[in-house]
């Protein structure tokens, strides 16, 4: 699908306009031309009606996710972002094209980001300084958006971050190490969405073509805080779920080191007495203790003084603490 947006010279937002007329520049002072999900006749466009560089029209066509970039070419700057599946966590690429007077956006899928970007210039029709700053503006705000929905993503892992660390032991450690790992893999993924997307903002920032529109520059500024800002909270989280790994196997450890501690005093008590048991227990027939009228109350009287007294010496060396 394609659909065009027209801003014209009194500032008006037009959407019922043709591919044609988005270079009568006497009607319209700039315009939007998104692709969204375009059929191979659609995507030719690309090439032969606005005739953008082969190597751009190749990244945008290839569905290998390519890393966050930008490209400058004469006509107009080629960026590549990624948006991200709330609910997957899985990356879908975005891509650019920044003119004097035209921008162009190209996704293999419907995304709200760009849906909410295209309702909300119409809703800023009447501001005449934003429209003037041309294709920026609608660039600035698939971004933004783009970098908002980031947002929500994070916030989710850190409430499942918040409640696991609330649960303490009162689950299995098996499950609580596997949230913890599926925490982990989720950060990760959020991580390799928003650093790029950071370095590709920082870059932007410092590029001479951005330099020469300052309000543009403050604009693309605040995104950039907003993703240092994620980043910090992906970082914290990991470091957060870390130690509370460390803390799981800790916990482990010591429940172990515990069930081994009362398996070595039961094997250290009954030891002895399976000894004397099993001496007692050959049925040799020269053996005094055997024809021995009270020998079976002595060893198990024996016994049972031998227990107590292993016992207490475990008790007094701090064994049962």
């Amino acid at each position: 699908m394609i659909r065009v947006m027209g801003i014209t010279h009194d500032h008006q937002v037009r959407t019922d306009i043709a591919l044609d007329d988005i270079h009568n520049h006497q009607n319209y002072l700039w315009s939007w031309v998104d692709f969204s999900s375009p059929t191979e006749e659609e995507a030719e466009l690309l090439g032969s009606f606005f005739q953008f560089h082969p190597l751009a029209i190749e990244d945008c066509l290839l569905h290998v996710m390519q890393r966050p970039k930008i490209d400058f070419y004469d006509d107009n700057d080629f960026l590549v972002l990624h948006a991200l599946d709330p609910d997957t966590l899985e990356l879908v690429e975005v891509n650019l094209f920044i003119g004097e007077s035209c921008l162009v956006s190209f996704h293999h899928r419907e995304l709200q980001e760009i849906d909410v970007a295209w309702e909300s210039i119409q809703k800023r029709a009447l501001n005449r300084k934003m429209w003037e700053r041309g294709p920026f503006t609608a660039a600035y705000l698939v971004i933004d958006n783009l970098v908002d929905q980031y947002f929500p993503c994070v916030y989710a892992v850190e409430d499942e971050l918040d409640e696991l660390e609330k649960l303490g032991g009162r689950e299995s450690i098996e499950q609580l190490m596997n949230q913890v790992f599926d925490l982990r893999s989720r950060l990760l993924k959020l991580r390799r969405t928003i650093v790029p997307m950071r370095d590709l903002m920082y870059h932007i920032l410092n590029s001479k073509h951005i330099q020469a529109q300052k309000e543009a520059g403050a604009y693309f500024s605040d995104i950039y805080d907003h993703l240092l800002k994620l980043s910090e909270m992906v970082e914290s989280d990991r470091e957060m779920t870390a130690d509370l790994r460390d803390s799981y196997l800790s916990l482990n450890s010591n429940r172990m080191n515990g069930i081994m501690k009362t398996l070595t005093v039961i094997t250290s008590v009954f030891m002895p007495l399976t000894l004397i048991a099993g001496i007692y227990g050959m049925n040799f027939i020269n053996m005094p203790e055997l024809h021995w009228r009270y020998g079976y109350f002595g060893v198990l009287g024996l016994m049972g003084v031998l227990s107590i007294w292993m016992i207490l010496s475990f008790m007094r060396r701090g064994w049962f603490k």
